[in-house]
């Protein structure tokens, strides 16, 4: 039981209080309002992007082309509204972005569905594609003059809290109550754990799983927003690498790239603790390639963690197991 607890939520959100504890000593500009601020901030798209990237593994998927996606949600809701001070063009702008999103991942999901094709594979096409098609809709140009209205929110805050960050909770929130309060969040768990006992209990499998993909789209959508609202630019170049820092995230919170295990606050607690190390060992002034190679040795220990949690779960089933007579 106590080795479940510490290699569940409870053992993540305690690495995180030390980790936090060790920087509070060793940076002392980390404890700082404005420095706790910027961690928030700093967080914010890893988080939204993290959200997505636990509903795809929770069924045994990946999704690779985040990044890129992110990217062509920005061109193009970004084009729509720069230069407008239009309410209705923001909004529809909005809309947009998050569409784009839901199209790419029900791409992602149909063709991974529909063709027994490795979502690993897809998703992979889909990186160069949508980058591609970012860097081709806009000549490989940067998006400049967005709304101001854009920008006010990126910098706002409520309640001592970036207004960014907000969403990111928000979204958060949202996440956990479909998976754990929701028949649908019952069907992705068990579809992680044996899709073929979902599939002859009568329930379409390939739909969870597609709409668990345009889920992701859809936060992809999301974090280009909140992207441009940030920096007040769109870029066919954003997001590079952003993939791997969700897919990190998530199983970093405890989640086994296998499905079928993992929690939304799991996977918030994982991105916060990536969120800490990097702002941590950026103020300790250790250098870029030191950070790379910190943040990797952490990844790997997340990996391994998950492999042990896997034969720990085994290995109580077992004993569990009623002994026949």
């Amino acid at each position: 039981m106590i080795r479940r607890l510490v290699l569940g939520e409870a053992g993540i959100g305690v690495a995180l209080v030390l980790l936090a504890g060790f920087f509070m000593v060793a940076a002392p500009s980390f404890a700082t309002e404005q420095n706790l601020r910027n961690i928030m901030t700093q967080i914010t798209l890893n988080t939204v992007l993290a959200v997505g990237m636990t509903f795809v593994i929770l069924i045994g998927g990946i999704d690779l082309s985040v990044g890129s996606a992110m990217a062509l949600c920005a061109v193009v809701s970004g084009t729509l509204m720069a230069g407008s001070a239009s309410a209705g063009t923001l909004l529809l702008a909005i809309l947009l972005s998050m569409a784009v999103g839901g199209v790419v991942g029900f791409v992602n999901g149909f063709v991974s569905e529909q063709w027994r094709v490795p979502s690993f594979i897809v998703t992979l096409a889909m990186l160069n594609i949508a980058r591609g098609a970012a860097e081709r809709y806009t000549g490989a140009a940067t998006i400049y003059d967005l709304p101001a209205a854009l920008n006010d929110f990126g910098t706002l805050t409520l309640a001592g809290i970036p207004a960014v960050f907000w969403v990111a909770l928000v979204l958060v929130g949202l996440g956990w109550f479909v998976l754990s309060r929701t028949v649908f969040g019952r069907l992705v768990y068990a579809i992680g754990n044996n899709e073929e006992a979902v599939r002859l209990s009568g329930h379409k499998t390939s739909r969870v799983k597609i709409a668990c993909f345009v889920i992701g789209g859809f936060t992809v959508g999301v974090a280009a927003l909140l992207y441009m609202a940030r920096l007040n630019i769109a870029s066919p170049i954003l997001g590079q690498g952003y993939e791997l820092n969700a897919i990190a995230a998530v199983v970093i919170g405890g989640a086994s790239l296998m499905g079928g295990r993992g929690s939304m606050i799991g996977t918030f607690l994982g991105a916060c603790l990536l969120g800490v190390l990097t702002n941590g060992l950026l103020l300790m002034g250790v250098d870029d390639f030191s950070r790379q190679i910190i943040t990797g040795f952490v990844i790997l220990l997340a990996v391994i963690l998950d492999a042990y949690r896997l034969r720990l779960a085994r290995k109580l089933a077992v004993t569990a197991a009623p002994v026949a007579a």
